[in-house]
């Protein structure tokens, strides 16, 4: 008997997160940004220094890419490349002031998104939610075999 897809956890999560990304672009585009944009500005927020090679990892974009989304946030004014002081071929990712107000902002969308995507989800079924995800996460970083067990 075919399987529902749409009861399928993997074609679900895979689903929920396209739409998750699909909204938040929308929202930065309307801020004249890119989501890619206010990830690295809330990851500098959480983590000042980063790299560009790190921010490339945790984006998923290539470091080029990278390199042209912070060329981007410079000229704006939020973010300031600082070069390392043990190796100076790496450029340190910081946020300046002027980023502030556009935190304050992605952390009202933030909150927004969070509501609407939740909506009607009892906050108990949301803690499961998260502890499956989070075990899930865990199953998948740990190494290689978890990913083989879930195919």
């Amino acid at each position: 008997m075919p399987q529902n897809l749409d009861r399928e956890l993997l074609y679900v999560l895979h689903d929920v997160a396209r739409l998750i990304r699909t909204k938040a672009d929308q929202r930065a585009r309307t801020h004249g940004m890119t989501r890619a944009q206010w990830v690295i500005l809330s990851r500098l927020e959480r983590q000042p220094g980063l790299s560009q090679n790190e921010m490339a990892a945790i984006v998923e974009v290539e470091p080029i890419t990278i390199a042209r989304l912070v060329d981007r946030l410079q000229a704006a004014g939020y973010v300031e490349r600082r070069a390392d002081p043990k190796d100076r071929r790496i450029w340190r990712l910081h946020l300046t002031p002027a980023a502030e107000p556009m935190l304050a902002e992605i952390k009202k969308v933030k909150a927004q998104l969070h509501d609407e995507i939740t909506a009607g989800v009892e906050p108990a079924t949301l803690d499961l939610m998260v502890d499956g995800l989070l075990k899930l996460k865990a199953n998948l970083t740990s190494d290689g075999r978890a990913i083989l067990r879930a195919v």
